[in-house]
């Protein structure tokens, strides 16, 4: 018998400095059982970066070659793939070539090692890649619970979260940005 993913539900205040976007989410995310706590916070604060009308999450872990957050136009073309992770290049090449813009927000501790070996095969494609700070997205995962209400203050390159277990502040490096 296979295991069935956990639910989460949040409530997200969410104040975007950066694009002067103000909502309030409520957003129902189902956990992979193979997927730890610290990406699937890391994809709901990639969801919090781009949130707009129709933005949605992915199927995940359950169908590997679906992003981890899409935006779909009306005529069923991908606007937006945001995969979370440390992707294959092909993988993203691939994105690239079904949808208009591509976002990589990378995560865990190995994030650096990845870059630097991806790095200039990456330079070739014009795709947005951000590297979160592990130690902070850890400190994020610490505070989760099965129903939340948090807010989210995105300013410049890092988001503060409070929560009722605590705040705490996720800074991001971009490695690379589309001219």
């Amino acid at each position: 018998m296979a295991l069935k993913p956990t639910v989460y539900k949040f409530k997200v205040s969410l104040s975007d400095m950066n694009r002067s976007h103000y909502d309030a989410l409520n957003l129902t995310v189902a956990k992979h059982p193979s997927e730890n706590d610290e990406r699937m916070m890391t994809r709901l604060l990639a969801y919090c970066l781009n949130a707009q009308e129709d933005l949605s999450f992915g199927a995940g872990l359950n169908d590997v070659d679906a992003p981890s957050i899409s935006l779909t136009t009306l005529d069923d073309q991908i606007a937006l793939w945001v995969d979370v992770g440390e992707p294959a290049f092909e993988r993203i090449k691939k994105a690239k070539r079904k949808a208009s813009q591509v976002k990589v927000y990378s995560f865990n501790s190995k994030s650096d090692v990845w870059w630097e070996q991806g790095r200039s095969q990456f330079s070739q494609l014009p795709v947005d890649v951000y590297r979160f700070n592990w130690d902070e997205i850890q400190t994020l995962a610490g505070m989760l619970e099965r129903t939340m209400d948090f807010s989210v203050t995105i300013s410049g390159n890092s988001a503060y979260i409070a929560t009722a277990k605590g705040e705490c502040e996720v800074a991001w490096e971009t490695l690379q940005e589309q001219a």
